[in-house]
């Protein structure tokens, strides 16, 4: 097993004390993880409370302390930038709805697993995605928080993984939670060429979702001159950037956004639908219209509804790290990072409100007892941070390899370095289980066309799930 260097341990663990206290960030244990939230130490935190002030992350710069998105004190400043629109958008096929399929066969108990390599040759540097393309090439693509993808061969036996593009000129990273943290592919990538990341920005602080194209002159690397910028979202505070971006089964966009940071939600973006922080968004990136280099589908639940932003799919939300689709039922699964006490797992709904801050997990947090639940939609599951203290989240299991875990939804704690699994009938769990004890710092989970599960460890080893024996 990879082992982070004595540099980067020091550091890790530098900022998971500093992330003790008012915010458990959204990076796991012992490094920091883009979109993820270290609590310190993994002691039991003190039970929830109402932070109606605003308290700043322990972690992020004086600059996250105002609510606007002033550039920070501590650095010279940076000139905002024009953003001038380098590529013309070219329109694509409006997205039509696809079929969801069926579940396929039965799948056996779930069982304790191990982790292995899965390209023990290779090597990256704090990774945040992995994604395989429908391009018939067979590549794999990781991103690296400070603002690289690179690609390589899906073989065991890879030794070399190219830059693909590099736009570390233009990502912030200058917080634990901030730098390249999503990475889409177009569904028509084969013919178009679009890929789409999800990155922080400064001058002043931002979220930034583009469009990229690979290069015309060696379709090998994108061109890093040829971003289209989609859509930029101010950002108060330096953690809870969420970032998870990808194509859902209708062919539309899906962007995961945490509640703007600080610690409780100081702004009340979690439970504002007249903001987009704490939401998942939906939006058409097949063309233009009211000034946006976007669209808003029509079936999204708040279009024509006043004080609500027409881009929102679901909300409630304090920072969803990771969220996927099952590619047999369609469902969208997320991991919540939680405050002081739970991480939890939904299942997302059109229109879902998830709680934040009014509830952690399937707990009053705001007020610390007697919340108002109506029309809150509970957890699937969650955990306590007696086992953990910051959720990474994964994908619902359909390889072939390991029928055990055929059907469950696979996920893990970035501090501790627990695995597990759940099923989930549509209605309620059904078998749940802890597969791995500790070992890795787990930032993301990939997954490739035939449905193999990949385990991205913040260090920079990707793994594998096998059954023990």
């Amino acid at each position: 097993m990879k082992r982070l260097s004595f540099g980067l341990l020091v550091a890790v663990a530098a900022l998971a004390a500093a992330c003790s206290g008012s915010d458990s960030a959204a990076v796991p244990t012992s490094t920091s993880t883009p979109g993820l939230d270290p609590t310190a130490t993994m002691q039991p935190a003190a039970s929830p409370t109402s932070t109606a002030t605003s308290v700043p992350d322990a972690t992020d710069t004086p600059e996250s302390t105002a609510a606007t998105s002033a550039p920070d004190p501590t650095h010279t400043p940076e000139p905002t930038p024009a953003l001038p629109l380098t590529a013309t958008p070219v329109p694509m096929p409006t997205p039509t709805a696809m079929p969801v399929p069926t579940p396929g066969q039965a799948a056996s108990p779930l069982q304790r697993m191990r982790v292995v390599p899965a390209f023990p040759n290779l090597e990256f540097q704090e990774l945040t995605n992995l994604v395989e393309p429908e391009d018939g090439r067979g590549l794999l693509y990781v991103t690296e928080k400070p603002g690289r993808i690179r690609v390589f061969p899906n073989d065991q036996e890879a030794s070399n993984a190219e830059i693909f593009l590099d736009i570390t000129d233009r990502v912030r990273e200058r917080n634990k939670e901030e730098g390249l943290l999503g990475l889409a592919f177009d569904p028509e990538f084969a013919n178009n060429g679009y890929l789409y990341v999800y990155y922080s920005a400064s001058g002043p602080r931002r979220s930034v979702v583009s469009r990229f194209s690979r290069n015309p002159d060696d379709p090998r690397i994108a061109d890093p001159q040829s971003e289209f910028v989609i859509m930029e979202v101010p950002q108060p505070f330096g953690n809870h950037n969420g970032g998870q971006i990808a194509f859902g089964p209708d062919g539309f966009l899906y962007i995961g956004l945490g509640d703007g940071g600080s610690g409780g939600d100081p702004l009340g973006n979690g439970q504002n639908r007249d903001a987009l922080l704490g939401s998942i968004l939906r939006i058409d990136v097949g063309g233009q219209s009211q000034g946006r280099n976007y669209r808003v589908p029509s079936g999204n639940p708040f279009v024509g509804v006043d004080d609500a932003r027409e881009e929102i799919w679901a909300y409630g939300l304090r920072n969803p790290w990771r969220f996927s689709f099952d590619t047999t039922t369609g469902q969208l699964w997320v991991a919540d990072v939680g405050q002081n006490e739970w991480e939890e797992v939904d299942i997302i709904e059109r229109g879902g409100n998830y709680g934040w801050n009014v509830m952690e997990g399937a707990h009053c947090f705001s007020p610390s007892s007697g919340c108002d639940r109506s029309g809150i939609q509970l957890p699937v599951t969650e955990y306590s941070h007696a086992e953990g203290c910051s959720i990474t989240g994964g994908y619902v299991f359909r390889g072939p390899a390991t029928p055990s875990l055929l059907g469950a939804y696979v996920y893990a704690d970035f501090c501790s370095g627990n695995i597990w699994a759940v099923r989930h009938d549509g209605t309620s769990v059904t078998e749940q289980m802890l597969l791995v004890t500790g070992g890795l710092s787990i930032s993301s989970f990939g997954q490739d066309l035939d449905g193999n599960l990949y385990i991205l460890d913040f260090g920079g080893g990707i793994f594998s799930l096998v059954p023990r024996g």
